[in-house]
């Protein structure tokens, strides 16, 4: 069972499903555990354990019953992030670049932050924050 895991809320389902299904695998040893491109739902994980859902906003807020409220708001700061841990840093980067990715943040090391710590950041397809991180 699940413990915990994240569901990114998406309009652009079918972009960010692709992105998500190239670069999972080689990034975090994740396998697409059910859905597809078509949505509105889909799945990966890790061993077993659910590392991140996919699920159409507009199929959620259906359900939540807020499909009356307005789907974008002014830009703000990011309220969440999707962080995986990956062996290469510079190698992560690269290949979510390639399929996609803008770039948020370039890769470094984060003294700071951790001893041995390297992290890069990048927006998927709807402009999540995903943080590569490896110690």
């Amino acid at each position: 069972m699940d413990a915990l895991h994240p569901r990114l809320l998406v309009d652009r389902f079918a972009d960010c499903f692709r992105f998500y299904d190239a670069v999972l695998p080689p990034l975090i040893g994740a396998v697409r555990a059910s859905g597809g491109a078509s949505g509105p739902y889909a799945h990966w994980d890790v061993e077993g354990q659910g590392v991140l859902v996919l699920f159409d906003r507009r199929a959620m807020a259906a359900v939540a019953g807020t499909d009356h409220l307005p789907a974008q708001a002014p830009p703000v700061q990011d309220r969440s992030m999707f962080v995986c841990r990956v062996d290469d840093v510079d190698a992560g980067l690269a290949l979510c670049l390639t399929q996609g990715a803008e770039l948020a943040a370039a890769a470094c090391d984060r003294p700071e932050w951790g001893p041995g710590l390297r992290t890069a950041h990048v927006r998927d397809p709807e402009g999540n924050l995903v943080e590569l991180q490896s110690y």
